[in-house]
């Protein structure tokens, strides 16, 4: 949420940042925003003359009364204040509601380094680490590896939970939770608190940390409750502290979040449609950090730097861009996409990085004080970063570290979490399903 004082003080600022962001959608709603702040402050300042007068009549009355007068005509004027201060009242409320549904729906602002694009085409590539594989033989997807080795189980998962859902199986499965532990104990070595959150949470904690539209498109509700699933922990740790106030001290706070997350939107990914790669629910390892506005573009970068190291462990060729003003979510200020190199050729999304400055902050009211007993300063920066999302880290270790028989070699560095295994062939399968 954007600061009203800034809209305020410099509405250009926010128009041309909208812009910038290719959204003139929102440039009427900002204008709409900003006449309604008017209309809200005159309801404010009536309420206020009213209530003045309703005091000094008052006065005048014991005044009247006293000297042995007439103040009938006090008391008719005085009988119908309470009724115009419900009206003002409710016409004030009226636009506050107005004014706070734009703030919730006007994006973050965009830091300077930002690069300007219409969509994902245009995003900038910063870096890239490793080589492409170079195969020897026909290289196969993920999905077909999977499907050939019995490891992963599309067709019986459609049965019962429809497209976008899979059993993992044996070894498969072992990837999953071997993945999870190695970034989390990577994150722990940095001073990570680690946290398992709900898996469900409340829609007014969960309009602080996402876009509105995310409630149509993305997330599951809960029939018949108050609740939502989790589309990451990213969400319910940021959504944690709300209505809480940090000392300076204490900042930077730093979690490691692991969940499963869910989603409802697929799309379209070309042969990456079918089978993990996008899908509605799994398992993923989030950073998040509550900090100090002087520390967040700092920790930005550090953020970034934990998960290459990751995947750089795995042995996984990737690249880093830097996701232009058309890509970027309303909610982050920057934003990284780190992409792996898959057995098409292509790069493909892996995991995001965002400084979403003190937007989420303002929204869920999480402040911080430089001293116990003073008031707040304003709000915290809060910072999220994919360590590694199992499903798609699973893709790009069977495409990447496919053989010619069909059977694929296990990262070293996951190995002692897969109790030794050093290559999955589907030999881990008592019961021959």
């Amino acid at each position: 949420m954007l600061d009203i004082k800034l809209i305020r003080e410099d509405p250009e600022l926010v128009r041309r940042n909208l812009e910038r962001r290719h959204d003139p959608g929102k440039l009427e709603m900002l204008d709409a925003l900003i006449e309604n702040d008017a209309r809200w402050r005159e309801k404010v300042t009536e309420v206020n003359r009213l209530r003045r007068r309703r005091n000094e009549i008052s006065s005048e009355v014991a005044k009247v009364m006293k000297g042995g007068g007439d103040a009938s005509s006090l008391r008719e004027e005085a009988g119908g204040i309470p009724t115009l201060i419900v009206g003002a009242e409710t016409e004030r409320d009226v636009y506050a509601g107005r004014v706070n549904d734009a703030l919730m729906r006007l994006p973050n602002l965009l830091h300077e380094s930002v690069p300007y694009g219409a969509d994902d085409t245009e995003n900038v590539e910063i870096r890239r680490w490793g080589e492409p594989r170079r195969f020897p033989f026909k290289a196969q997807s993920h999905a077909e590896i999977a499907g050939k080795l019995g490891i992963m189980d599309l067709e019986r998962a459609g049965k019962v939970s429809g497209s976008g859902f899979y059993y993992l199986k044996n070894e498969m499965a072992l990837l999953d939770y071997s993945i999870m532990r190695y970034a989390i104990d990577h994150l722990l070595a940095k001073g990570f608190t680690l946290i398992e959150p709900p898996y469900m949470i409340r829609r007014k904690p969960y309009e602080g940390v996402t876009d509105l539209a995310d409630f149509e498109d993305v997330m599951y509700k809960i029939e018949g409750e108050d609740l939502y699933l989790i589309a990451t922990s990213e969400h319910a740790m940021g959504a944690m502290f709300q209505d809480e106030t940090f000392l300076a001290g204490d900042l930077p706070m730093k979690f490691c979040g692991v969940s499963p997350c869910f989603r409802k939107e697929i799309g379209a990914h070309g042969k990456y449609t079918r089978g993990l790669f996008r899908v509605h629910q799994f398992n993923k390892v989030e950073q998040f950090i509550f900090s100090l506005p002087e520390q967040s573009w700092g920790l930005h970068e550090e953020l970034q730097r934990n998960c290459e190291e990751l995947y750089q462990g795995l042995g996984l060729h990737y690249r880093v861009v830097n996701v232009c003003t058309g890509d970027i979510g309303i909610i982050a200020a920057k934003k990284y996409d780190t992409e792996v190199w898959m057995a098409d050729g292509e790069f493909r999304e892996i995991g995001s990085n965002s400084n979403c400055t003190d937007y989420q902050a303002r929204r869920l009211n999480v402040k911080y004080r430089m001293k116990e007993g003073q008031p707040p300063v304003g709000p915290v920066h809060t910072l999220n970063n994919t360590a590694l999302a199992t499903s798609r880290t699973m893709v790009a270790i069977l495409e990447q570290y496919q053989r010619e028989d069909g059977s694929v070699v296990v990262p070293e560095a996951l190995r002692k979490y897969m109790n030794g295994l050093e290559v999955i062939d589907g030999s881990l399968n008592p019961l021959k399903i």
